[in-house]
């Protein structure tokens, strides 16, 4: 079996979640969507995920702030307004009985073409509206065990072509970053940006521990992640120095403690990157108080949003 961020406990009451697709919900074998759909032809679309926490969508609210300027960016009107996107995420929790321990995928393509193009001009439909709502609770191995990286050769692009920060459909570079790790017998990939310096994982935004600080990439070439600005966000708070900055890999394989982050998964230690090892104390100590502060924050956001 796979092992990495993204492994989740296995569920059955997954195989009769009720799937949302444009206003209608059909069940996970029935839910389909055109072969011409923009998505499907040419990745175009923007998409997010996230959590159901007790009740409450975690950090619902900067989510859909990205999911709008990844819209406006690509030049998508999504024909809906919040109000409405929170009205069909809540219809499809609602109708599969959802309160707890749920992760949700949200996505959003151009629509369905008149024949296969890049040509946005030949939408023939609004937007395609994708809702998978599922019962997911991170595999504890993941958190216990930890994740190893390998760097790959593919590098995340310049904010020029494609801006790494674009929470996109189009996805191929990091597919191919993932395989070079599994074939190299990582979990998952370490990616550098342009200039050679440490950006983000294929997934999941990367973190070192050096002494009592705590560095991430200056944000200019990885992903917008919610749970990385989160973590930033706790470390002020805490008193704990976060350094957004450049650095290479000497930094990384000389780093006291590493973890990624994401929405699902949280906070995953890291052990190994290219075979060396990081710490053999999983979690570390850095990374296990940092684990507590953002939990601490997750329950704080959905405490004040049922007050």
């Amino acid at each position: 079996m796979a092992h990495g961020t993204h492994n989740a406990v296995d569920d059955p009451r997954n195989e009769e979640v009720l799937i949302y697709i444009n206003g209608e919900l059909k069940p996970r074998l029935e839910a389909k969507v055109s072969v011409f759909d923009s998505g499907y032809l040419v990745g175009d679309g923007v998409w997010e995920g996230f959590r159901l926490h007790n009740g409450v969508l975690v950090f619902l609210e900067e989510h859909l702030d990205r999911l709008y300027q990844g819209a406006k960016t690509i030049g998508m009107d999504l024909k809906m307004d919040r109000d409405q996107i929170r009205k069909a995420i809540w219809e499809t929790l609602e109708a599969n009985n959802m309160e707890h321990g749920v992760h949700v995928r949200l996505m959003f393509t151009r629509g369905i073409k008149k024949t296969p193009s890049q040509d946005p001009r030949l939408t023939i439909t609004g937007p395609n509206l994708v809702i998978i709502a599922e019962h997911k609770k991170a595999d504890p191995e993941s958190s216990n065990k930890g994740v190893t990286l390998f760097t790959s050769t593919i590098r995340r692009g310049s904010p020029d072509y494609l801006d790494p920060r674009l929470n996109c459909h189009s996805k191929q570079h990091e597919v191919q970053a993932l395989i070079q790790a599994i074939e190299a017998g990582a979990d998952e990939a370490l990616m550098l940006d342009v200039n050679g310096f440490v950006s983000t994982c294929n997934a999941t935004n990367f973190f070192l521990v050096k002494g009592n600080e705590v560095w991430t990439s200056t944000g200019q070439y990885c992903m917008n992640g919610i749970t990385r600005g989160k973590v930033i966000e706790v470390c002020h708070k805490a008193g704990i120095v976060c350094k957004e900055k450049n650095f290479s890999l000497f930094e990384v394989y000389g780093a006291d403690e590493a973890f990624v982050t994401g929405s699902f998964g949280g906070l995953t230690p890291v052990t190994k990157i290219d075979g060396r090892l990081i710490t053999r104390l999983v979690p570390g100590k850095m990374v296990s108080k940092l684990q507590q502060l953002y939990e601490q924050e997750i329950e704080e956001a959905t405490g004040s949003q049922f007050a």
